[in-house]
């Protein structure tokens, strides 16, 4: 039998520190909580490969006695909290007492501090979670922290760490997320050493912009709610600055930036009615309230915290962000500019006033203009799509030869009808309809194309009467089955592009296009970072190549992203080949010839599942000869 034996600190530091140090962006966020807790007011990192090889906090706090620099490295010691009352009151960010501990039992950890009414700095080195003696060492008044080669005596959880750009984008995150919350004290960020941010001190609203962007602070909504103890302070977007993800949101309470499904909920149903259900606010807020009334002991990272009060909570939280957002939109009206400077431009017509439905009408008496009216504006006039000749003439000669004579022939077997009027009979249900056959004749089973009905729609006259197809949802379907084909035979076959597409991107999409570049070929996307901003597309797959690379590639990256390129390409495969083929299919409202309309045609014919889109919609629908004659009564 195992007898139960007591675990030797050192063990039992490195088990806490893989609930505490995850990654590089961990540990550095524990280190600038103690430097803001020190009540220092200018903090500054260095950083070496993306944290893995160096971090270094550098701060003007309060500093660390001689005395108590090995109590710093040991395991639940702190000066935050001293009883049980304390800990259900915590009014700083740190109280474990596990940080430090944790990241010096995985890594090379040298801590040097100076209090303020001390002569000189004294300094601790400790390796692999052995402590060496203090030293006397020379620094200015506040504290530095210096971490070298985190998991180095961790060989299988140092292989688990991402590339240098992922870790590097987490570490960049973990620093704006907290230099957000303290505008008042001054950052400083190098990376490599090349300084990445420069913060000084400044006004909240500031900081936001420079941290978030001024274009997030223009479409904001400041927000100053305060009911009894809780107050809610910070900005709002607008629905119109919503986001794909979730990057943008920020909250905060009482300093601490948390994830908290109660205030998450709470701001969602805030955001309800006015934001599209697909779309993520944006905001920066910052939740104050009593410290008794959060436990912020959850769970060791501290990103979670627990309200006693949550229903209050929630309510204050969505009542405080849906009145700044109806404060808003209530008697705002939208706004709409005409550009009536070319003939074509087509001006709003007034209650009761119709457009000409064809160019050679004469337009009607333009009112008189007053001395506050603007002037009077060109007719609208509706301009049917140009068609050259020859494929005119091909398409007439075509229908003649195969459908003349057509039309007596169901005349003769059709079935006579009652003689008394009946209503018409209501359009068929736009189910997924089996495809016909070939017709004897060498008629497709969807024939031919007549006309494209408001860029969304191509009338088709077949064998047995009008077939309506969707051309969207029929293109998505035939790009979706080519994509998964493709997919499963080898790679999706990439098309250059011969002008690569540069676009904006987020930090995250950059490490991303950095640490997947190569494997995401197989989908026929090729990315190339720029810059740390800055993604360009230089290539696509190639039956997308007309749709938008930029989008696009956002929703690859997004998903690699959230999945893992590995699930994306196995059990999330079919999802986003079904993005894709959405990006690339034919738009609403894009003119299309015949030939293309047919070749459109043709493709449905040759596709599996062709009779629904990737979303489950119908592609196409049919009206016979016999339901046409009903509804306009032929023959009864």
């Amino acid at each position: 039998m195992t007898r139960i034996q007591r675990l030797p600190d050192h063990l039992v530091n490195q088990i806490a520190a893989g609930e505490v140090v995850e990654r590089p962006a961990s540990a550095l966020k524990e280190i600038l909580e103690n430097s803001l807790d020190a009540g220092a007011s200018k903090v500054s990192v260095d950083l070496a490969q993306g944290g893995i090889k160096l971090i270094r906090v550098t701060d003007n706090g309060s500093g660390i006695a001689a005395e108590d620099l090995p109590l710093a490295l040991d395991r639940h010691a702190t000066s935050k909290i001293a009883s049980l009352d304390d800990l259900e009151s915590v009014a700083t960010l740190g109280f474990r007492g596990e940080g430090l501990a944790s990241v010096a039992s995985v890594s090379r950890l040298t801590l040097v501090s100076r209090p303020h009414d001390a002569d000189h700095a004294h300094q601790i080195i400790a390796i692999d979670g052995t402590l060496h003696p203090v030293e006397p060492a020379a620094h200015p008044h506040g504290t530095s922290v210096e971490v070298v080669d985190l998991y180095f005596n961790t060989p299988a959880r140092r292989k688990f760490l991402k590339s240098e750009n992922t870790e590097y984008a987490h570490c960049e995150a973990t620093f704006e997320r907290i230099a957000l919350a303290h505008p008042d004290v001054e950052f400083l960020l190098r990376h490599n050493g090349k300084v990445i941010w420069r913060l000084p001190a400044q006004s909240a609203e500031d900081r936001v912009a420079a941290l978030l962007g001024k274009d997030f602070v223009a479409a904001a909504i400041p927000l100053d709610s305060q009911a009894g103890p809780l107050a809610l302070t910070g900005f709002v977007a607008s629905p119109t600055y919503s986001k794909a993800s979730r990057d943008a949101q920020y909250f905060y309470v009482n300093g601490r930036f948390v994830r908290d499904k109660t205030a998450q909920h709470a701001l969602r149903q805030a955001y309800r009615d006015v934001l599209h259900h697909d779309r993520h606010p944006a905001y920066a807020l910052f939740f104050q309230l009593e410290p008794s009334g959060v436990d912020v002991n959850v769970h060791p990272t501290k990103i979670e915290v627990r309200f006693r009060e949550s229903q209050a909570v929630h309510q204050f939280l969505f009542h405080s962000v849906h009145k700044a957002l109806a404060g808003t939109t209530a008697g705002a009206a939208p706004t709409v500019q005409v550009d009536n400077s070319t003939p074509d431009a087509a001006p709003a017509l007034s209650q009761g006033e119709s457009a000409s439905l064809f160019g050679n009408s004469s337009p009607a008496p333009a009112a008189r203009p007053t001395s506050f009216s603007a002037p009077p504006a060109q007719p609208f006039r509706y301009q049917q799509q140009a068609i050259p000749l020859n494929v005119a003439r091909e398409a007439v000669g075509v229908y003649d030869k195969l459908f003349g004579g057509l039309r007596e022939e169901e005349r003769a077997l059709s079935r006579p009808e009652p003689a008394m009027p009946s209503p018409a009979a209501p359009l068929p249900h736009p189910a997924v309809l089996a495809m016909p056959a070939h017709d004897e004749n060498g008629i497709p089973p969807l024939g031919f194309a007549l006309a494209q009905l408001h860029g969304v729609y191509i009338l088709s006259q077949c064998a047995e009467g009008l077939i309506l197809v969707d051309m969207h949802a029929a293109h998505e379907r035939i790009v979706y089955e080519r994509l998964k084909t493709a997919l499963e035979t080898d790679a999706i076959p990439l098309q250059p592009l011969l002008l690569p597409v540069s676009f904006a991107a987020d930090r995250m999409e950059v490490a991303t296009a950095h640490e997947h570049g190569e494997e995401m070929k197989k989908l026929g996307v090729e990315l190339a970072p720029l810059s740390p901003t800055q993604i360009a597309v230089r290539g696509v797959p190639v039956w997308l190549k007309d749709g938008d690379p930029v989008e696009l590639a956002r929703a690859v990256l997004k998903d690699v992203r959230e999945f893992g390129l590995s699930q994306v390409l196995t059990e999330r495969r079919n999802e986003l080949l079904a993005t894709m083929a959405c990006h690339g299919a034919v738009r609403a409202n894009r003119l299309l010839t015949l030939p293309e309309m047919n070749a459109l045609l043709r493709d449905m014919e040759a596709t599996e599942r062709s009779g629904q889109c990737n979303h489950g919609r119908p592609t196409w629908t049919r009206l016979t000869m016999r339901d046409l004659d009903k509804l306009f009564m032929r023959g009864q």
